[in-house]
């Protein structure tokens, strides 16, 4: 914890993996089904340990409206932590495309629908890709802030949303430090030296 008098840390964390079945073959709406379900689920249990996670006096922990963000959080962090929920923390959505009489496995429907949603074309009725783009810089703003009054913010969200957090981030001038990836339960750490933020603040 010593790194902490130097630097102001951010902590990501993917939530665990969500209890639903993905196997056999779907149709659209058996697909727009499964985002449903996915949404809702709990997640599987799991131990969790990392070298670098800040313990002890960090109990402050921001998580996203979904529930498996929020189990994953309190599985981790225990019930006494205090837990933060924003709307602002949810997963970049998503939406099926209608192909009728199709039927596929889940995940070319999950990702020709992010893949069309990134492109601007499947993002009727839900949020677009440029204001998704607009909301992980909030959840940077709000994590930096958090970092640099209480010299740490962990946040337990999701994939592809941490992903772009962690790009703003960057640009803000925070260094990846623990590299940890986009699976479930995936750890990524960011540091900035406490000079660094006072100087532009």
């Amino acid at each position: 914890m010593g790194s902490n008098f130097s630097h102001n840390q951010i902590v990501l964390i993917r939530h665990a993996r969500p209890m639903v079945d993905r196997h056999g073959f779907f149709s659209s709406r058996a697909a727009a089904r499964f985002i449903s379900d996915y949404d809702a689920a709990a997640v599987e249990e799991f131990v969790f340990e990392h070298h670098a996670l800040p313990t002890g006096s960090y109990k402050k922990i921001f998580c996203s409206t979904l529930l498996r963000s929020q189990l994953t959080a309190k599985a981790i962090f225990g019930e006494d932590a205090t837990f933060v929920v924003r709307p602002e923390f949810r997963e970049f959505e998503r939406k099926v495309f209608s192909l009728p009489l199709l039927r596929l496995p889940v995940g070319f429907w999950l990702v020709m629908a992010r893949l069309l949603w990134f492109l601007g074309f499947n993002s009727k009725g839900i949020e677009t890709f440029a204001q998704a783009r607009q909301r992980a810089r909030t959840c940077a703003n709000i994590l930096a802030g958090e970092a640099e009054t209480h010299h740490a913010a962990i946040l337990v969200a999701h994939g592809l949303l941490n992903n772009f957090i962690m790009l703003e981030l960057r640009r803000m001038g925070w260094k990846l430090t623990d590299k940890g990836g986009s699976s479930f339960l995936a750890v990524n750490i960011l540091q900035r030296r406490k000079a660094d933020a006072e100087s532009q603040a």
